[in-house]
């Protein structure tokens, strides 16, 4: 029997480390594509933005005229105007920047979702890219896919709400604090501008180092849930083999990397204190050390308490916000946009083949196919050949993992073969189009797919032209009735969480059923079903015209196929379930074993002969998909 070994990945060499000015592009590209979105959303946001940070521009001179006019010259109405004034003007601002919400929300929202679809295609056109057209992601792939849909999908998410929601907010305000301290007290500008410049140049500065110790933080994560994930996968072979301290040891490898990392990435955040010191509170120490000598050069004591207002009470949290909360959302921004920006990105596909030939049926032929996975692993198939005319039934059976889904795999064109000859309605598989290729054939896997939305629309997702009654006689042959009943017919939708792992099966294989494929392959799909439902399915694809090949996951599909293919590891046999029984021991075991040793009395009809086991390359006679008469069950 052969087993299917894992080799180390194939990986071509690692990609340049993207630029900072790569990063911030692509971080643009993603707002300014949030924006032109939503144009609306975007002026109301605008406007709610501005009506917010009005108070910054009141409120030092509001403080000014309470101690000036109010307080020193014994005023207490002015006083109490004054402060009236900054109270309101503060209410107001929270007030408007309230109503900034719901407008952000119009705009990150959908960018959230078309983040998340962008990144779940890409992902699936790699998956299903030919080998040779792009390069195989590392193992844990799946889990590296899950890392970016959800904690690097949900940091642009946040990072991005938060520099459209404060980004306008800080240049405001920080506008609205140097025009009024240059209105308030002209001599105090040089005071809080100076440090304020020297803290973003200093910020500017550290941009590098924090966007590679976000890249680090990031490839770190993505490096542990795939080497968690290929550790829990693969447990049973790490046991078997005693490669358990090895296992530890790359599991452990993989914390402390990530350990490390956050580390990293955390210590800049000792850095920002320090510039948000320099940018915010030093001036607040400059303007009180120098308040005699501005008080000497004409300032009243209430234009040095509006200007520390101003740098106290509105950049200060300005600055902190900038440092700490926008500039530290930004460059995640960036490098968790530039990350989805790659895994959303398509591999090229490969160029169709010229002349690209079309199937004339669904005829399929292989020819001496050998196919092992990875270059020191023993053959899956070694040397198999195989012929079926069109509209011919085909049962392959086989102990578990000989190879059966690779067979179907290679059949449908998923999985090129290292030589031999594969080929469908007699066109070579590689002289196909991948989309007449599609079109020609289906293969419904092991564990089929259901996805949200309508009965109907997962059913013609393959063929969406299908008339509603062609979809309802689908319905009926295959058993969905009772489905489509309970969620509310063909235009009733579809929870795949709450549906049996049979209806799943149902659904997918009535997705078959009515698409235009004359090669239908099902990989053990039926053993979700019980004898009965699996009976029935059986019955409505004889009626459909067209070549179907069963991977069968019981024994009694095999009596009331056209052929029985059996694979065994060593030498491939092919023949009537009668044939096989008589003459295969292996085949009488397992048949033996599941019960149903007993030959079916209706497949001993016209064109039927135990004429003794034929070569696997021999096709079936029969051009007809039905049985002359096939007994009830």
């Amino acid at each position: 029997m052969a087993h299917r070994t894992t080799g180390p990945p194939r990986h071509g060499p690692r990609p340049a480390e993207p630029s900072l000015t790569a990063a911030h592009g692509t971080a643009l590209r993603l707002i300014r594509a949030g924006l032109t979105a939503n144009r609306t959303a975007a002026l109301r946001l605008t406007w709610w933005t501005l009506l917010s940070a009005a108070p910054a521009l009141v409120s030092g001179k509001a403080l000014a005229v309470a101690v000036d006019q109010g307080f020193l010259l014994d005023r207490p109405r002015t006083a109490a105007l004054g402060l009236g004034v900054f109270a309101l003007a503060t209410l107001g601002g929270a007030w408007a920047g309230r109503q900034t919400y719901p407008w952000l929300a119009e705009i990150v929202e959908p960018l959230r979702d078309r983040l998340l679809r962008d990144v779940v295609t890409g992902t699936l056109h790699r998956a299903t890219a030919p080998p040779d057209a792009f390069r195989t992601p590392p193992d844990g792939s799946a889990a590296v896919a899950v890392a970016r849909l959800t904690r690097q999908v949900e940091a642009v998410r946040d990072a991005l709400a938060g520099q459209l929601m404060l980004l306008w907010q800080f240049v405001l305000t920080v506008a609205a604090v140097v025009a009024g301290t240059a209105v308030l007290a002209p001599a105090a500008v040089p005071l809080v501008a100076g440090p304020l410049l020297v803290a973003l140049a200093l910020f500017a500065a550290l941009a590098p180092a924090t966007v590679r110790r976000q890249r680090a933080a990031f490839d770190a994560e993505e490096a542990l849930a795939g080497r968690t994930v290929t550790t829990l996968t693969a447990l049973r072979d790490i046991v078997a083999c005693g490669a358990q301290e090895h296992a530890r040891r790359d599991a452990l490898d993989a914390v402390h990397t990530h350990l490390r990392t956050s580390r990293a990435l955390a210590s800049v955040s000792a850095l920002r204190r320090l510039i948000v010191a320099l940018g915010a509170h030093s001036p607040l120490l400059l303007v009180v050390l120098a308040a005699p000598d501005l008080r000497d050069r004409g300032m009243t004591a209430g234009a040095i308490v509006g200007v520390l207002a101003y740098v106290l009470a509105t950049l200060e949290p300005a600055v902190r916000l900038l440092v700490q909360g926008l500039g530290a959302s930004w460059l995640r921004l960036a490098v968790a946009a530039e990350r989805l920006a790659e895994a959303a990105r398509h591999p090229e596909p490969p160029p169709d083949p010229h002349p690209a030939l079309r199937p004339a049926d669904g005829s399929a032929a292989l020819t001496g196919i050998v196919f092992a996975y990875g270059p020191g692993a023993e053959p899956v198939l070694d040397g198999l050949d195989l012929t079926l005319a069109d509209g011919e039934h085909l049962v392959v059976v086989g102990p578990s993992g000989i190879g059966k889904s690779t067979l179907a795999a290679v059949l449908a064109g998923m999985l090129p073969p290292d030589s031999g000859r594969a080929a469908l309605g007699g066109a070579p598989l590689d002289r196909i189009a991948r989309r007449e290729l599609a079109r020609a054939r289906v293969l419904v896997p092991q564990d089929p797919y259901v996805f949200a939305g309508t009965l109907g629309e997962n059913l013609r997702y393959l063929a969406p032209d299908t008339p509603d009654h062609a979809l309802a006689e689908a319905l009926t042959a295959l058993g969905l009735d009772g489905l489509a009943e309970r969620i509310g017919g063909a235009d009733g939708p579809v929870d795949p969480a709450t549906l049996s792992s049979g209806e799943r099966a149902l659904v997918a294989l009535a997705r078959a059923y009515l698409s235009d494929a004359r090669l239908v392959v099902l990989d053990e799909v039926t053993r979700h079903l019980d004898a009965a439902a699996e009976r029935r399915v059986e019955e409505a694809f004889r009626r459909r015209p067209g070549t179907v090949v069963t991977l069968a996951h019981r024994m009694s599909l095999a009596p009331r196929a056209d052929r029985v293919l059996l694979l065994d590891g060593t030498r491939p046999s092919t023949g009537t379930h009668d044939t096989l029984l008589a003459q295969v021991p292996l085949y009488a075991e397992l048949v033996g074993h599941w019960g149903t040793g007993a030959a079916d009395p209706g497949r001993a009809g016209a064109g039927r002969t135990a004429a003794g086991l034929s070569s696997p390359g021999a096709a079936s006679d029969r051009s007809s998909s039905r049985p002359a008469a096939d007994p009830a069950p």
